[in-house]
Parts: structure tokens; C-alpha cells; sequence
């Protein structure tokens, strides 16, 4: 019970943080998901938990970096292996001496062999990290994708060189030889082991899917037990480096890729989406993990008497700055040193490369395998005393572990800040792309009962991506054009508000009366409903009037509804039909649509709004209108309509859903991110009027 008890506290605070994270974006989800994780220490029902380094590494970092090693640009990859390489391998060990040599010589008390130990920890960077933190500021891709690689390659010289310091600190004897050796073992032949695994993993998937034998069920559930069996196999019967195997073969493989037709496609979004789930819960739970070892660690160091709390602070900050001032040193280095690829020369370093070296130095923070590692220090030695100073050298480590998370999450968007200004080129691309995912989410729900309407949706969509596309070649500032289009939506909602002031002052009871109350209520209520979504995204901080307009809609809808159930009291036959309605909505959209044309021809003689802004909106009411006149007085019963508009409904919500997909997968950035919400509430009147 208490173990199921513990699982509960850590996927609750996964989900915790995927809601807080939308609430608090300046601060990075690993952060918060951290936080979480000691506060879930503090619950009633919270029992100890003892972190196996062993299982830990099984069961989180082996899946996750085959998902990165997967999904990672391979040939932005192969443009920066050079300087990847350099990275993990040299400055980890660099990291390793620096480290040891200050920490022994400021706190003889720390046996050497124990000070390097701790170095060789703090020479990974966290995987995790690096890909949440890119959301947070404006990485260039090279940059990217050299921390992306560091992150894949710098675990095996980190654990290798640990193992060797430990060895040494426990028995006191340490073999140069041996290490080298043991390090180029484990790295060429994880590496190596990794590249055959994934060539024999590729030809039995293609196999299978040529057979006819795969199915969405097999794929999906082979696919997640791979990662799992070449780490334990790669450690435990070959003897080379599990965490190098699994990045090997995630980074050779590519049967996803090959294969054509409907089942290939639909099993690769399921196996996408399976993923993307998977990769999301394990991120979390490691830094909810992160956070419950803090508390324990904190008490045992931040308690003992014999240390004081002052020196560990100082410690904490000694070494932190050893390893940023070694790793800023590292990439200047190395930028100093690399050719241009055009000219061959090196270039001279330049105010933007140095912030670029900065950029690089806080991009690389310390995550959970730093700490697993420093859990399998060893109680004893070899004499059967005590490991000297083992508490208080797992507390530094957590202290440089949040030392570094906290300047990664706060100076990398002073350092590299999103713009304000998002181009239209690459907003309207990423739209295209979103509208896609969609288009595939829509067609694979598509059922003999639902078929038309999502065709109706899908074809909608369509002639949106056909908009975008001539607009990727123009230079239009979107946020003109949004401001426009929210300008003329609250034209409409004027209209329709004097509408429905002429249209109560009618005799009561009269058909007439109803049809248009009904109708003006009802496209209100949806209009204001998108005006709201996009106020909130625009400004978090009119809370107030965002407030009094939800309970303005909640009294129009209680009005609504309590008119409605008047109405069926006082006469058994309802006085107006659903048909005449949805027929009266459609007449009347199309009024709306003609008075805020003239308004739009009005405005193209002023100078507050660009004429080219104007034109095009013009076209997209005058599209939204013709679709709306082809419709013969709305001939389509109530319940086909209804069934669209709901197709509708659930399309936005795809929208949005593969926005945040895309956002915790480090594809877009939060400034993208909101600028394509925006667009979903937008562009969603357009759509309604299509469909």
C-alpha cells in the first residue's frame, strides 16, 4: 500500500505541474515539478523512499534518451558532432580535475579520490533539462543541437570516471591504465553494440510490416520494451555502457520512417502519441523524484554538528562556480579554435559570441544523474570505516544541481529572449503544420455516422492551409492583421447587440420575436465565448474584467436556458423549430458578414489599418459568405448541423492539444505557443462560417 501510496503522490504532481506550468511559464517545468516533489515529502500519507541508482537508470534515463536520440536532428547532429564530442568527453573530464584539485584544496577534509568522484558526477548535463529549458529562450539551432548532443554522449564519461574516482577512494588504489581502458570500452562498445542492435531492429520492424505482421498493438508495445532490453542487456551481459547503446540505436534507427500507406500512417501517429505521453510522465516523475531526495538529504547534511552549514554553503558555491567558470572557459575554447565552415579561417570572437558562449554555458545545467550517481557512494571503505563526508558531499551536489537549474531557467531569456515580434513566415508555417496534425487527428476518427461532417471540417481546413500558403511568400506583420480581426469581431458583436435590442422591443409571442432573440443569443454567446479566450491570452493581468465578462455569459446562458423551459411549460408545441433557428443564424451571419464588409471598406479609407490588411479580410468574409449563400436556405436538418458544429468543437480542442504537444516537445517556443492560440480563437469564426 504505501508504494502504491507513493505512485499516486508522484503522478499527481506530474499533473499538478502540467497545469501550474501554463500559469507560471517564466518559471521552467523542471523547476516546478522539483518544488512539487518536496512538498510531496511534507503529506501525511508520503512514506520514505530510497532512490536505486541501478532502477532509476533502467527505468527513466534509458527510454528517454532513446526518445531524444530518435527524434533528434541527425544531420544538425552530424554538423556539431565535433564540438558534441568535445563536450562530453573533454570537458567532463576537465570538470573531474577542476573540481577535485579545488574542492581538496579549500576542504582537506574531502579526500582527493572522494572530490574527483564528486567532479566526474557533475560532468553530465540533464537530457531533461536541456530540451525543457530550450522552450524558455531563443536557442539558435546549432546551439541546440551541440547541447543536445553533449547531453546524449557525456553520461558514459561522467559514470565511467565516477566509478574509477569511488574505486579509488574505497580502496586506495587507482590505475591510470585501467581507467582508460575501461573508459574506451565502455564507450566504443556501448556505441558499437548500439549500431548493430538498432541495423537488427530496423530489418525485423520492415520484416514484420512486409509479412503483414505488424500491428498497431505489437508496434507500439515492442517499440516501448526496446530501450529497457538494450540497457540491461548492453550493462549486464555485455559489459559496456547501457546509457551509449540505447543512444545508438535511437539514433541508427528509422523503420517509422519507411513504409507508405493508411496503417503505417495511423500506427506511427499512435505510436507518436503513446510517446509523447510516456516521455511527458517520465520527465516529471524524475524531477519529482529530484525534489523528494532533497528534504532527506538536506537533514542528514544541514543537521550533523560536526559540519558547519556555512561552510556547505560556501562549498555549494565554490563549486558551482568552478564548473560554470570551466564550462564558459571550455565553449569560448572552442569557439575560439573551430573553422568556418566557408572560409576555414577561425573568426574572431565577437560581443555576440561571447553571449553565445554564455548561452552555451548555462544551457548545460545538472539533473537527476548527477544525483543517482551520488547515491551509489558506498557507506564504507575498505577498512570497514565510514566513506568520508558521504551525506555532505550528496548535499553539495544537490546544491549545485539547483545552483545551476536556477541560472539556467532565469539568465538563459536574458542571455537569448524570445522576441515579441514572431515573423509571419514562421507563424503561418507552424499554423500550416498544426492544421495538418489536425486534418490526420480528424481523419482518424472518421466513422460511417460522423463522416460527413468531418469531411465538412477537414474541407474547411483544407482551404485554410491553402490561405496560409499564399501568405508564406508575403511580408504581413500578424499582429496588424490579428489586431484587425479582433477589431472585427467586435464589430459583429455590436451588430448583433443592436439586433437584439430591436428585436425585444417586438409584440411577445410572436414567432418573429423568438427567431431573432433566439438567434442573437445564441451567436452572441459563441462570439463572446472567443473574445474571451483571446483577452485572456492577450493580457494575464485583466482579471477582473475577465471575470465580470464569464458571469455575463453565465446570465445570458441562464436567461437562455430559462426562456427555453418557459417556453415548453406554457405550450406543448415549441413555438419555433430548431430548423427555423439554425436557418434564422445562418441568414442572420450573413447580414453580420455584409455589415462588417462596409465596415472594412470604410476603413480602407482611414490610415489606423493598412488597405493590403483590409483587402484580405474582406476576401475571407466575402469566402465565409459564399460558402454560407451555396447553402439552400440551410436545407441540412438541425441534427447535421449540430453534429458539424460539434465535429467543430472537438478540432479546436485538436488545435490546441497539438499546440501543447509541440510546445513540451521543444518544437515551438511559448511566445509561438500563445501567438497560435490566439490564431485558434481567431481563425475559429472563420471556420464556423465555412463549415
Amino acid at each position: 500500500m504505501e508504494v502504491f501510496n507513493l505512485v499516486l503522490c508522484i503522478i499527481g504532481a506530474v499533473v499538478v505541474s502540467s497545469f501550474l506550468s501554463r500559469f507560471i511559464p517564466r518559471i521552467s517545468t523542471p523547476l516546478v515539478q522539483t518544488a512539487l516533489g518536496a512538498l510531496v515529502t511534507q503529506l501525511p500519507i508520503f512514506s520514505s523512499v530510497e532512490l536505486d541508482p541501478t532502477l532509476f537508470m533502467e527505468l527513466f534515463i534509458a527510454p528517454l534518451l532513446y526518445l531524444e536520440a530518435r527524434e533528434i536532428d541527425k544531420s544538425s547532429l552530424l554538423k556539431t558532432l565535433k564540438v558534441s564530442l568535445s563536450l562530453a568527453i573533454g570537458l567532463a573530464l576537465a570538470t573531474l580535475f577542476a573540481v577535485g584539485f579545488v574542492l581538496h584544496a579549500v576542504w582537506p577534509m574531502v579526500p582527493l579520490a572522494a572530490a574527483f568522484a564528486l567532479g566526474a558526477a557533475l560532468g553530465p548535463t540533464d537530457a531533461v533539462a536541456v530540451t525543457s529549458l530550450s522552450n524558455e529562450a531563443s536557442l539558435t539551432k546549432r546551439q541546440h543541437s551541440v547541447l543536445q548532443g553533449e547531453s546524449l554522449f557525456n553520461d558514459a564519461s561522467g559514470i565511467v570516471g565516477f566509478q574509477f574516482s569511488i574505486a579509488a577512494a574505497v580502496t586506495g588504489v587507482f590505475s591510470l591504465t585501467e581507467a582508460a581502458e575501461e573508459f574506451a570500452s565502455a564507450f566504443i562498445g556501448g556505441i558499437a553494440l548500439g549500431l548493430v542492435v538498432g541495423i537488427i531492429i530496423n530489418w525485423v520492424f520492415e520484416t514484420m510490416r512486409s509479412l503483414g505482421w505488424e500491428t498497431t498493438t505489437s508496434r507500439v508495445l515492442m517499440e516501448l520494451f526496446l530501450p529497457f532490453l538494450i540497457y540491461i542487456d548492453a550493462e549486464n551481459i555485455a559489459h559496456v555502457s547501457g546509457i551509449l547503446a540505447v543512444v545508438a540505436t535511437g539514433l541508427i534507427t528509422q523503420f517509422d520512417r519507411t513504409g507508405i500507406g493508411p496503417n503505417v500512417a495511423r500506427t506511427n501517429i499512435v505510436a507518436s502519441s503513446v510517446w509523447s505521453v510516456l516521455s511527458f510522465s517520465l520527465n516529471g516523475m524524475v524531477f519529482v523524484l529530484l525534489g523528494m531526495q532533497l528534504p532527506r538529504v538536506t537533514n542528514a547534511s544541514w543537521g550533523d554538528p560536526s559540519v558547519s552549514n556555512k561552510l556547505l554553503v560556501m562549498i555549494i558555491l565554490i563549486v558551482s562556480a568552478v564548473v560554470i567558470l570551466m564550462r564558459f572557459a571550455w565553449v569560448a575554447a572552442t569557439l575560439k579554435l573551430t573553422k568556418d565552415a566557408t572560409t576555414r579561417k577561425r573568426r574572431p570572437m565577437t560581443k555576440g559570441r561571447w553571449i553565445s558562449a554564455a548561452v552555451m554555458t548555462f544551457g548545460g545545467p545538472k539533473g537527476t544523474i548527477t544525483l543517482s550517481l551520488m547515491f551509489t557512494i558506498p557507506y564504507t571503505i575498505a577498512s570497514g570505516e565510514a566513506f568520508p563526508l558521504r551525506d555532505e558531499l550528496i548535499f553539495v551536489a544537490s546544491g549545485v544541481i539547483l545552483v545551476t537549474l536556477l541560472l539556467a531557467n532565469f539568465l538563459l531569456p536574458l542571455l537569448a529572449p524570445n522576441t515579441d515580434n514572431v515573423s509571419a513566415k514562421e507563424v503561418n508555417s507552424i499554423t500550416i503544420t498544426v492544421l495538418r496534425r489536425t486534418i490526420e487527428e480528424l481523419t482518424s476518427r472518421v466513422t460511417q455516422e460522423n463522416r460527413r461532417a468531418i469531411l465538412r471540417v477537414i474541407d474547411s481546413y483544407t482551404k485554410r492551409i491553402t490561405r496560409l500558403k499564399h501568405l508564406v511568400g508575403d511580408d504581413i506583420d500578424p499582429q496588424s492583421l490579428e489586431r484587425l480581426q479582433i477589431e472585427a469581431l467586435h464589430w459583429e458583436k455590436d451588430y448583433l447587440k443592436e439586433r437584439l435590442t430591436q428585436a425585444k422591443q417586438l409584440p411577445e409571442g410572436t414567432v418573429d420575436r423568438e427567431l431573432r432573440i433566439e438567434a442573437c443569443e445564441r451567436m452572441l454567446d459563441q462570439l463572446m465565448n472567443t473574445l474571451r479566450h483571446i483577452s485572456a491570452i492577450r493580457s494575464y493581468g485583466k482579471t477582473v474584467s475577465q471575470v465580470r465578462g464569464r458571469l455575463r455569459a453565465v446570465q445570458r446562458r441562464i436567461t437562455l436556458l430559462a426562456r427555453r423551459v418557459s417556453a415548453k411549460i406554457r405550450r406543448t408545441t415549441p413555438l419555433v423549430t430548431e430548423d427555423q433557428i439554425f436557418a434564422y443564424i445562418r441568414r442572420t451571419q450573413i447580414e453580420t458578414m455584409d455589415y462588417v464588409i462596409d465596415r472594412l471598406y470604410e476603413e480602407m479609407g482611414r490610415n489606423e489599418y493598412s488597405t493590403e490588411y483590409c483587402s484580405a479580410l474582406i476576401l475571407d468574409y466575402r469566402r465565409a459568405e459564399a460558402s454560407l449563400r451555396m447553402l439552400p436556405d440551410v436545407g441540412e436538418s438541425a441534427a447535421a448541423i449540430a453534429q458539424i458544429e460539434e465535429v467543430k468543437r472537438e478540432s479546436y480542442a485538436i488545435e490546441l492539444s497539438v499546440i501543447r504537444d509541440m510546445l513540451d516537445n521543444g518544437d515551438i517556443t511559448r511566445l509561438q505557443a500563445k501567438e497560435l492560440r490566439k490564431n485558434v480563437y481567431v481563425m475559429q469564426v472563420d471556420a464556423d462560417s465555412e463549415a
